[in-house]
């Protein structure tokens, strides 16, 4: 029986030992962690014939080398192990990639970007199922691949894959070729892991090169910079109007509505949605709509269902949540927000003065313009988790003075209240700018954290 060694004891990690168990392989799955509930998890699939090695790194010998290594998005794909494996031949892909050819039969809509990935993915997934069809959003978001693979078989047959993928998933996954793929927007981030730029812009690339239709973010101003010499034949969006597109077809907004302009000249652009519609705030979020609406018209739905989808979608949980109003103050959670773009866009889509409340583990990247957003919008910050001390001295720089470093979560949101009361603030924004893993499993442990501070006050 052939061996294969599945790398991460994660959601994707174990539903790719048991798809690669139903595909007939003996499977052994490794973490390098050990903890009780990971205990928990090697005790279940062990009835399941599946091998679990816990607190351990993968070493390759000839004697026992696998046939396949699976590797957990979250697995750099340069570790020595791996590279090792590459060297000697063993077929080495990601969680994704094994998604991929069980599931390639079905078409596959996918976004990939730096922000704005989960709503959009999220928008698709919601006017697709008004649509009427199977369309499990998958990936980054939702399932993970591979349990929609291990699920394909049963109940209803899939109509269509929504799958949200990031670089480190398109990095670990060479075939996978969508009959549509998005790209929201480009801006440096993962640098630690991708080293440069171009490197990082490359491997989104390769994704978008390999879907058979194309739809990009035109009001980015690097896919815009890009896309005038090299992405000839795709579908641009813009929120500024038709004058802003870069090609001749793409999807556009005027006087209120979402309209889709065509190549072909006989054809008079046509008004598909009411931007009113999204209860969503922000310009980012009438870019995410476009898109949306823009995979959906290229998968044939009609207008109505768009128009119904979107009306009933409520948004996305730790994306700009409205958690709750206390005393005339808004606490919202913003806890998807890991970089600094995105967390610019978070202060810039709420009602000012705000009391910001950022910090976590510091990632790469230029962070000037979410400084110069925080001088113009913020009347107070409050500083968490491991980047306190160096956001605190770059606050300080720029010659920002009112911010506070309050370490947890716990603290932030007790201050929050009182400053928001002595600096008339409306909203108190939880927007990090940083990953969590300092002091949280993921940003959605983060999120839940505030949610349940703020619900307690």
């Amino acid at each position: 029986m052939p061996i294969a060694h599945v790398i991460g004891l994660g959601k994707s990690g174990i539903a790719a030992a048991r798809l690669l168990k139903r595909e007939g392989w003996e499977v052994v799955l490794s973490d390098r962690n050990t903890s009780n509930s990971l205990l928990k998890q090697q005790q279940e699939l062990a009835t399941e014939q599946i091998t679990v090695k816990l607190g351990y790194s993968l070493e390759l010998e000839a004697s026992d080398s696998p046939q396949l290594i699976v590797v957990s998005p979250g697995v750099p794909w340069d570790i020595p192990a791996l590279v090792k494996a590459r060297q000697l031949g063993i077929e080495t892909i990601g969680e994704m990639e094994l998604a991929w050819r069980n599931l390639q039969a079905t078409p596959w809509i996918a976004i990939t970007g730096t922000n704005g990935k989960t709503t959009t993915t999220s928008l698709i997934e919601a006017i697709f199922k008004t649509a009427g069809f199977n369309a499990p959003a998958c990936g980054n978001i939702g399932y993970a691949a591979c349990e929609v693979a291990l699920s394909s078989t049963e109940g209803s047959p899939l109509d269509w894959i929504i799958a949200e993928i990031s670089s480190y998933q398109i990095e670990s996954s060479s075939s996978i070729a969508p009959l549509i793929g998005v790209w929201t927007t480009f801006t440096p981030d993962h640098l630690s892991r991708h080293k440069t730029l171009e490197n990082y812009y490359n491997i989104k690339a390769r994704l978008l090169n390999q879907s058979e239709q194309q739809i990009f973010n035109g009001d980015d101003a690097y896919l815009q910079r890009v896309g005038e010499s090299y992405w000839r034949n795709v579908y641009w969006t813009s929120v500024r109007g038709k004058d802003y597109l870069i090609g001749s077809k793409g999807f556009y907004i005027e006087d209120g509505w979402v309209l889709q302009t065509f190549e072909e000249k006989s054809l008079k652009d046509e008004c598909i949605v009411k931007t009113s519609a999204l209860r969503m705030v922000g310009e980012h979020n009438l870019q995410n709509l476009l898109m949306s609406v823009g995979a959906a018209r290229l998968a044939g739905i009609d207008k109505e269902a768009i128009s119904l989808a979107i009306s009933d979608f409520p948004g996305v949980p730790h994306r700009l949540e409205h958690i709750c109003t206390w005393e005339g103050i808004d606490f919202i959670n913003d806890s998807k927000a890991t970089n600094y773009d995105a967390a610019e866009v978070g202060l810039a889509s709420v009602k000012n003065p705000v009391i910001l409340i950022a910090g976590g583990e510091a990632k790469a990247g230029d962070d000037s313009r979410w400084i110069a957003k925080i001088q113009s919008s913020a009347a107070a910050v409050l500083l968490i988790g491991n980047a306190a001390q160096a956001f605190a001295q770059r606050l300080k720089e720029a010659g920002y003075e009112r911010f506070e470093i309050v370490e947890t979560m716990e603290k932030a949101v007790s201050k929050s209240a009182e400053l928001a009361k002595q600096y008339q603030a409306s909203v108190v924004l939880l927007s990090p700018a940083c990953a969590s893993f300092d002091q949280y499993a993921n940003f959605e442990q983060r999120g839940d954290h505030f949610r349940k501070l703020c619900l307690e006050q």
